[in-house]
């Protein structure tokens, strides 16, 4: 069964939000399909959403803490107001764009693994790293590991390299596979693929070998594609 999640990133607004959450989840319960769904709202759009058990509504981004003097950010008092138990740490925007360090990472998700959250995590490559080979590529990625415990019960790694990500540039299935089957001979977990996926080939990319699901960013902040895209994946 793949895992299908959509990033709304800074997109949306609490009334287009739940909109899209209540006809997605009208649409899973209707059809009966039991794909595991994640959407990650912005944070001025979570609420206490009526879902099926399957479908969950993740923080793209919290503090480590419950609560405190940090400007600008999110904490466990203001998630388990609506009952947020999902969150995404390491998104390569943070990481790149808002310059999250790896020991910042990591702080985040021992912090939030020590709340039984489910973490999706997310790991990564940029272009100059990619052209270096293989060998480049998975030295980089594993040293995005560094602190992050791999044996968690309730993670969800999601390899989404960096150059790929709303560039339209799809990694081939060569790249794909090279890198999921690796990661894979080292972690167990459930590892999803990212980066420029749509309607169109997101059936092609979870029926890859190791590949168990999709984070979707662009593709799926139309309700009606990001529901094709569960369609054309509930059987793999």
């Amino acid at each position: 069964m793949a895992i299908i999640a959509s990033n709304f990133k800074t997109n949306h607004t609490r009334k287009s939000t739940k909109e899209f959450i209540c006809n997605v989840n009208e649409y899973l319960k209707k059809n009966e399909i039991s794909t595991e769904v994640i959407v990650f709202p912005t944070s001025t759009s979570l609420d206490n959403f009526d879902t099926i058990p399957s479908f969950f509504i993740g923080a793209q981004n919290a503090y480590a803490t419950q609560r405190g003097s940090f400007t600008g950010e999110i904490g466990t008092e203001q998630l388990d107001e609506f009952a947020i138990k999902t969150i995404l740490i390491g998104h390569s925007e943070r990481r790149h764009i808002l310059g999250e360090t790896q020991e910042q990472v990591a702080q985040k998700f021992n912090f939030y693994k020590e709340l039984g959250y489910k973490i999706i995590y997310c790991i990564g490559e940029p272009l100059e790293v990619k052209e270096e080979g293989l060998n480049s590529t998975l030295e980089y990625i594993y040293e995005q590991f560094i602190g992050i415990d791999t044996d968690y019960e309730n993670l969800i790694l999601a390899y989404e390299p960096v150059w790929a990500i709303g560039t339209g540039v799809t990694a081939t299935n060569e790249d794909i596979a090279n890198i999921h089957n690796a990661i894979k001979e080292k972690i167990s977990k459930p590892l999803l693929y990212g980066g420029s996926v749509k309607v169109n080939n997101v059936r092609e990319i979870c029926s890859l070998n190791n590949v168990d699901g999709a984070l979707i960013g662009t593709a799926s902040w139309n309700q009606e594609d990001f529901i094709k895209i569960i369609e054309n994946t509930k059987d793999i």
